[in-house]
């Protein structure tokens, strides 16, 4: 039984996670933002703390180096970032964002931010705190 209610917890949470990331990228879709959701967060990531290599990148978003790479090779398309050689090392390349990407991610940072609050609605301050608290108990037991 105990097993089972797991298991349920478990679906919850992923089915969840698609909701909110499925509701992200329709509205991208409808305002028209021209990016995806996955696009988004490795420009915001930049945004913050560039350049970065492949590999801190990766390791910052959570994504497999393929995906990653899919990701950057698109949004270098764009326009929105670059890959620069490594300062300390010839044979590494950094990514960082163009002037253009620096633009896109300050012109949609309000209504992504507004996107995002649309999952947080009816929620009090004493839910966020266990939200968070239990959300990071479950990723700290995965990581040992």
């Amino acid at each position: 039984m105990l097993k089972e209610k797991y298991s349920q917890y478990s679906f919850i949470l992923d089915r969840t996670a698609r909701r909110v990331k499925q509701y992200a990228q329709t509205s991208f879709l409808q305002n028209a933002f021209d990016i995806t959701i996955d696009q988004w967060s490795i420009l915001k990531i930049l945004f913050h703390a560039d350049p970065m290599t492949h590999k801190e990148l990766a390791e910052k978003s959570g994504k497999d180096q393929p995906t990653l790479t899919r990701i950057v090779d698109i949004i270098i398309k764009k326009q929105l970032a670059e890959r620069i050689e490594h300062p300390q090392d010839r044979r590494s390349l950094q990514i960082r964002l163009t002037a253009s990407g620096e633009k896109k991610v300050a012109q949609l940072s309000p209504a992504v931010k507004n996107i995002r609050m649309k999952a947080w609605e009816n929620l009090s301050e004493e839910d966020f705190g266990h939200f968070t608290r239990i959300l990071n108990t479950i990723y700290n037991n995965l990581d040992q």
